[in-house]
């Protein structure tokens, strides 16, 4: 995975996607990463949760399960 600041991260998504709110994806994303540094796993396999896809979909899953690929080489993860 690609490591990307959360207000990176936001940022780009709002570029993407107009229709969403940059202050509510960013804590979104920030709400996300406190919740996987303290140990959420995903709730179909038990794997960490990818904080950026779990914040933008609403429920805490991992890459896989979330996007159904296994190779997250070129997706961001946020750090912070």
């Amino acid at each position: 995975m690609i490591t990307i600041t959360a207000e990176k991260f936001a940022k780009m998504y709002v570029e993407k996607n107009p229709g969403e709110k940059f202050n509510e994806v960013k804590s979104n994303l920030k709400a996300a990463l406190s919740r996987k540094k303290a140990g959420a796993v995903c709730g179909n396999c038990g794997e960490p949760i990818w904080a950026a896809g779990s914040a933008i979909v609403g429920f805490d899953g991992c890459f896989t399960c979330i996007t159904g690929e296994s190779d997250h080489s070129e997706d961001y993860e946020v750090y912070e």
